[in-house]
């Protein structure tokens, strides 16, 4: 557990420093399909050494593992907002949101509220995310106007075609999920 939190916290660190970030926010998918999960990731990790010593205030406010799921969607579904990427790039405030949100109110919730979820309920998540990026995809992709002032039009097709290849992996694994019987393997 503590090994984890170091790792998530050396994770934090290194996405924090002014050079990784520039690099990562200089291209539109690294930003939104490379740094952000990072962030997510690293919360993650750390979040197991929070579980551990408050676990009382996880029981109580996330006891099903639902609350914390919604708020994990919401602070991803904001992130993948054009507009709130794009004032990432030129707010301070929206950078230090973003590097506060996403691993502490995603990445966190994320780690306690998936072991609690059912397997319907974590299928559920997957379709959630495989229509969001379909959605995505085709928003990125298709738009006649340029969403993202930072970014050129090219690099929103390169997102858009990124979004829409994620969701096709994820029909791929739901597809997996209710086809196979994994009880047959064992």
């Amino acid at each position: 557990m503590r090994t984890q939190f170091i790792y998530g916290l050396l994770l934090y660190l290194f996405l924090l420093l002014p050079p990784v970030a520039y690099l990562l926010e200089s291209i539109m998918i690294t930003h939104m399909h490379m740094q952000m999960p990072l962030l997510v990731i690293s919360g993650f990790f750390m979040g197991g050494i929070l579980l551990k010593r408050f676990p009382r205030f996880f029981e109580k406010w996330n006891n099903n593992g639902i609350p914390g799921i919604t708020l994990f969607l919401i602070i991803i579904i904001y992130w993948t907002i054009p507009r709130t990427m794009d004032e990432a790039l030129t707010l301070q405030s929206i950078e230090a949101w973003k590097f506060i949100s996403l691993p502490f109110l995603a990445g966190i919730p994320l780690r306690d509220s998936w072991r609690k979820l059912s397997k319907a309920g974590k299928n559920i998540i997957i379709v959630i995310f495989t229509v969001k990026y379909f959605g995505m995809g085709a928003l990125y992709i298709w738009a006649e106007d340029q969403l993202c002032n930072n970014y050129l039009i090219i690099e929103q097709l390169t997102l858009g075609w990124g979004f829409i290849t994620t969701a096709i992996c994820l029909v791929i694994y739901l597809i997996y999920v209710f086809t196979v019987d994994p009880s047959k393997y064992e």
